[in-house]
């Protein structure tokens, strides 16, 4: 591999991943942690990357870039399907209604609801509504809205609208970022105004969100930490920021 080719697939993975260390590259890429350091410097020049104690994040640690639904559902998979589980236990008790956001770890958890319990599901996710179209148990409501061929969401005004009129039990929300000074984010206004809608209109908040997405920030803030009842994360999650989180009331669930 060239060493232009090694720093796209550096820069390529620290979007998707949000931070790492300089160690983790050297043995991802068979090379030494010279070479890595000297690849994060050209990024950092490029104005790609920032450096930060023993690794790298995305420059200023806010990302302007999206990866496509499919590539995202291949990252960090064995925590999302962690989360996904541990998330079952914040459905409704005897059913309910739910609004289910778009992402990869909501469409785990679309797919782990029981059979025997009646639901009454909002999303706008077009695969989670085809994920759970055929059943049974399941009064389906795909919000409408232009859908993103990006993550294949549903948003604009008619989407915040129909959510607006909605009042379900919990709302289950996916984030790009989670931090303490950014609160919780995403790279798309569209899909950003949508998110925000969710939050204020369950009365449960759930965010799932596998441990590569504490700490980091995405360009566009759709709601605060305080609105936040509850976050289902992995145990990437550092034992300083777990603390964090609860000092503020944040129920935290490491799957």
């Amino acid at each position: 591999m060239y060493a232009e080719e090694r720093q796209q697939a550096i820069a390529d993975l620290l979007t998707q991943r949000g931070r790492l260390s300089v160690t983790e590259l050297a043995d991802r890429f068979t090379v030494t942690t010279e070479t890595v350091r000297r690849d994060l410097s050209t990024l950092e020049r490029a104005g790609i990357v920032r450096r930060v104690h023993g690794g790298a994040i995305p420059a200023a640690s806010l990302s302007v870039l999206e990866v496509a639904v499919n590539e995202r559902d291949q990252a960090q998979s064995d925590q999302k399907d962690r989360v996904a589980e541990a998330a079952l236990a914040y459905l409704p008790t005897n059913g309910g209604s739910v609004l289910l956001d778009a992402g990869t770890t909501t469409a785990r958890l679309a797919g782990l609801l029981p059979l025997d319990l009646p639901y009454t599901i909002f999303t706008n996710a077009v695969p989670i509504a085809g994920r759970l179209a055929g059943r049974a148990n399941v009064d389906l409501h795909l919000l409408p809205g232009r859908v993103r061929r990006t993550t294949q969401a549903a948003v604009g005004e008619d989407t915040v609208a129909a959510i607006s009129r909605l009042r379900t039990d919990v709302a289950f929300v996916g984030t790009n970022g989670l931090s303490i000074a950014h609160g919780l984010s995403t790279p798309d206004q569209s899909e950003a105004a949508a998110k925000s809608a969710m939050i204020r209109s369950a009365q449960r908040v759930v965010v799932l969100a596998d441990s590569s997405k504490i700490g980091h920030e995405s360009t566009v803030r759709f709601g605060d930490l305080e609105q936040v009842d509850v976050l289902i994360t992995d145990d990437g999650l550092s034992s300083d920021d777990q603390a964090t989180l609860k000092a503020h009331d944040i129920e935290v669930v490491v799957a």
